[in-house]
């Protein structure tokens, strides 16, 4: 436990060296490839759901599937935080669902 609190204190301390304008920033590392298929199935949704859950254009989303284009890396950076957190993601890009959806009783933003 000591551990994980000096790996949060040691995170938050870059971020505070950063707000502050002393280190430049961070690199990101973001994946070579993505999996869209893998991350659409796992949400359960159609091509079309997807693209219009998340604001891809279908086409874009078609040809990624087929291995005819593959995503720029801002595309790959957003995909990889839909395939991690899409909840966070669609309540960001919906909130008036997000809202309705809750007054409503329920407890998962649907798109």
């Amino acid at each position: 436990m000591a551990t994980i609190f000096k790996d949060l204190m040691a995170g938050l301390d870059e971020v505070d060296t950063f707000l502050a304008g002393e280190t430049t920033g961070y690199k990101v590392n973001l994946p070579a490839n993505v999996d869209v298929k893998g991350i659409r199935k796992r949400l359960k949704m159609t091509q079309a759901r997807f693209s219009d859950t998340f604001g891809f254009s279908l086409d874009a989303v078609k040809h990624w599937e087929g291995g005819r284009r593959t995503p720029e890396s801002s595309a790959r950076a957003f995909l990889t935080v839909i395939a991690k957190n899409p909840a966070a993601v669609i309540a960001a890009l919906h909130p008036l669902q997000q809202t309705a959806h809750h007054s409503a009783g329920g407890s998962r933003a649907r798109s």
